[in-house]
């Protein structure tokens, strides 16, 4: 086989060839990686004949399409769109017009000659050149779109996306002030009155306790939608859609719908479904099997007694419900067929677990069986249609409390780095997502072993061609009721290890995104939600993707546990960068006391996470040293007393006061506090590279809200940091 050839092909495809580790060394991609990472792309590299015609094929689509499908430039700054020109027309003029988002149309014409010729080619013995069109610079952000015709007829459209140069930064932050928050697991909240996990009433209360103390912003996990009819697949970071909500979060209680109807309060007030809320929320666990069976049954007859009160009726509650469904589109109205077909099919047995399993009539969206199924159970469609209006309801009821109640910031979402291969998302573009990889990670300092997440990555050719629309809808969704969006694995935007199916871990290649085109339609929606934009940034990260977070104002994440130079020193509060937020920790790390005691290297070793016996004994020697080095650190900050010859103190809230304290006094404009950690819990929330081996996302919080809060040693702690945030050393 011609390597060349090869090589030529893979790039056409993004496939990267080479990479650096977690330590900085070369690593170069195989050819059987190379060939399976094609093969999921279903491009066919199977000889040399096959590789030469793939090419041709990519370069006649290329000289082909007058236009590219969308141009992502920057509002006053030169625009310019690349244009197709096949020279045998002999085409003079490009007549052009732009309809604004607003409807508004803009006309010009160019003389073909006159224009910068960008390249040449020849498809078949047909030549072309490439010209560059130069277009207004005062178009105004949007989503805009452009037809282009020669003076012969060829004609072409694409969209036209005007962005701004930088994301949103609210007031507080450009005021110079530095913000602090606590970030949660939701679903790990306790309360006396949630119904076995945390909700958004807790997430209300939440905002209650804290905002007095100085807190401007509650971080939350993905809050992504789950799969209704199969509440046991429970990780937040494997949803079924990152365009809409997980259900469960839904305080029934506090339904309008829930006061007005009797059966319901009678359902909920019988001693036998008290007796089962008393035992959820007692358990250490979220049980979410059970805790969606309690509330699947109530909810169903909220919607019952919505539909009879309100939606015959034709109330406001009615109208404002109708607005909300014709508001999200065609989107919503996919994933909540998707539910509906997935709760109907998982009564059929146990074989249909996803839509690859689904009988064939129903895998593509757009079937006859679908559209039947739609018409046949319009109820069931509707139910779910309702569940995602009363979850997005209570979110912003919860964004806005917190607005009210001072917060500089309020909510800080979490989108998670792709959807499961057999839910909703997946389902309604099926040519968007490539089934035959998953997305992961090489090996490194977290997992020596690598990683595969399980969920299929995105066609980086069909996301293009279908004019960014998929992001642009989960981004947007994403913002709606939060003023913060953290992006887990922010590299996405550049480049995903694609992990071909049959491969381990170790054996993927790097595929490659636009990221200036990606990051900018971030700024776009980042500016129109008022929403800052936080890249998680942890491991190896390309230089591109620093420079472009820099150029575009995203905030950078920073892990104090990992902020240290090469000879193991801390980085000094003064050396972080304040477009950033930093934290102790992370969901995916120990927590502050599991870390300082070293019970995560034992947890790790007992799910046999290390390769080697020698490897977990370096990983011990180099905790010890991180943990002197943290109390040189503090010593530094006037924070801790200690001298190298005395031993290392033991975990207290004194230690995580100081800790945090330091966290605080960083220049990054926000730092966030880890609830586990206010309390000093051990037990991590997930431990990366284990599925069934650990239970992760089930743990709760061992103390309700209003406990944790009432603690003297938490009120001094949140004071610390505070008075930390304003610029002054908590300990004189």
């Amino acid at each position: 086989m011609n390597d060349d050839a090869l090589e030529r092909l893979t790039q056409l495809h993004g496939i990267g060839a080479s990479y650096r580790d977690f330590r900085n060394r070369p690593c170069s991609i195989t050819r059987n990686s190379k060939l399976a990472v094609l093969t999921a792309m279903a491009v066919d590299a199977s000889d040399e004949a096959v590789i030469d015609a793939a090419i041709s094929r990519h370069q006649t689509v290329h000289w082909m399409k007058m236009l590219p499908p969308v141009v992502v430039a920057t509002r006053d700054k030169p625009v310019a769109i690349a244009v197709s020109v096949p020279l045998a027309l002999n085409a003079k003029t490009a007549d052009w017009s732009i309809t604004l988002e607003s409807g508004e149309v803009r006309r010009g014409q160019a003389v073909l000659h006159a224009l910068t010729v960008l390249e040449q080619g020849a498809i078949e013995g047909r030549k072309f050149q490439r010209v560059s069109l130069d277009l207004p610079q005062d178009l105004p952000l949007g989503y805009h779109s452009i037809n282009v015709a020669l003076n012969t007829g060829l004609a072409g459209d694409a969209r036209l996306i005007i962005t701004p140069e930088s994301c949103y930064e609210p007031p507080v932050i450009l005021k110079g002030e530095r913000v602090w928050g606590i970030s949660v697991q939701l679903y790990a909240l306790r309360s006396s009155g949630n119904w076995g996990m945390g909700d958004f009433r807790d997430l209300r209360e939440l905002i209650e306790l804290s905002a007095p103390l100085g807190c401007g912003i509650i971080g939350l996990n993905p809050l992504h939608a789950l799969m209704p009819a199969n509440p046991a697949h429970i990780s937040p970071y494997s949803p079924s859609s990152r365009e809409f909500l997980n259900v469960l979060y839904i305080t029934v209680p506090d339904v309008p719908e829930f006061a007005q109807c009797a059966a319901a309060v009678d359902h909920v007030k019988a001693a036998a479904f008290q007796k089962t809320l008393a035992e959820l929320r007692a358990s250490e666990r979220v049980d979410y099997v059970r805790v969606a069976e309690a509330k699947f049954i109530v909810l169903r007859m909220l919607y019952e007694s919505f539909r009879t009160a309100h939606l015959k009726a034709g109330t406001e509650r009615a109208l404002a419900f109708r607005k909300y469904v014709e508001s999200r589109g065609e989107p919503l109205r996919l994933h909540a067929i998707f539910d509906a077909l997935d709760a109907h099919l998982r009564l059929l047995g146990p074989q249909y677990w996803g839509w690859p399993s689904w009988p064939e009539e129903y895998q593509d969206p757009t079937s006859p069986g679908v559209n039947r199924f739609a018409r046949e159970r319009i109820q069931e469609v509707e139910y779910f249609l309702y569940l995602q209006w009363l979850a997005e309801e209570q979110l912003g009821a919860a964004q806005q409390l917190a607005r009210r109640r001072g917060m500089s910031i309020g909510l800080y979402g979490d989108i998670a780095v792709g959807a499961n291969p057999g839910g909703s998302e997946t389902w309604a573009n099926r040519h968007l997502y490539r089934q035959g990889a998953s997305v992961g990670a090489p090996p490194d300092a977290l997992a020596l072993k690598g990683q595969d997440w399980g969920i299929p990555p995105q066609d980086p050719t069909e996301l293009r061609n279908q004019q960014y629309q998929p992001f642009i809808v989960m981004i947007r969704n994403n913002m709606r009721a939060v003023s913060a969006l953290r992006l887990d694995h922010a590299m996405t935007l550049f480049r995903l290890w694609w992990v071909p199916r049959g491969l381990s871990s170790a054996q993927g290649a790097y595929v490659h995104y636009p990221l200036q085109d990606l990051i900018a339609i971030l700024a776009l929606e980042s500016h129109r939600n008022e929403c800052i934009v936080i890249g998680e940034d942890l491991g190896t990260v390309p230089p591109d993707v620093y420079a472009a977070m820099e150029r575009y104002h995203a905030y950078h994440y920073k892990v104090l546990l990992f902020e240290r130079g090469d000879d193991g020193v801390f980085k000094e509060p003064s050396a972080y960068v304040p477009h950033a937020l930093a934290t102790v920790t992370t969901h995916d790390l120990p927590t502050l006391r599991g870390w300082w005691e070293g019970t995560d290297i034992v947890l790790r070793e007992s799910l046999s996470l290390y390769p080697s016996v020698e490897i977990r004994d370096e990983v011990q020697r180099t905790r010890e040293a991180e943990r002197i080095a943290m109390m040189h650190a503090l010593v530094a900050q006037r924070l801790w007393y200690w001298q190298s010859h005395e031993p290392l103190p033991a975990y207290s809230p004194a230690l995580s006061r100081a800790i945090h304290a330091y966290l605080g006094l960083t220049l990054s404009n926000v730092a966030m506090m880890q609830i586990e950690d206010l309390i000093g819990m051990t037990d991590a929330v997930n431990v990366p590279g284990t599925d069934q081996e650990h239970a992760n996302w089930q743990r709760k919080i061992v103390l309700p809200s209003a406990e944790i809060f009432a603690r003297d040693e938490v009120r001094d702690m949140l004071d610390a940091m505070d008075q930390a945030r304003n610029g002054d050393n908590p300990n004189g």
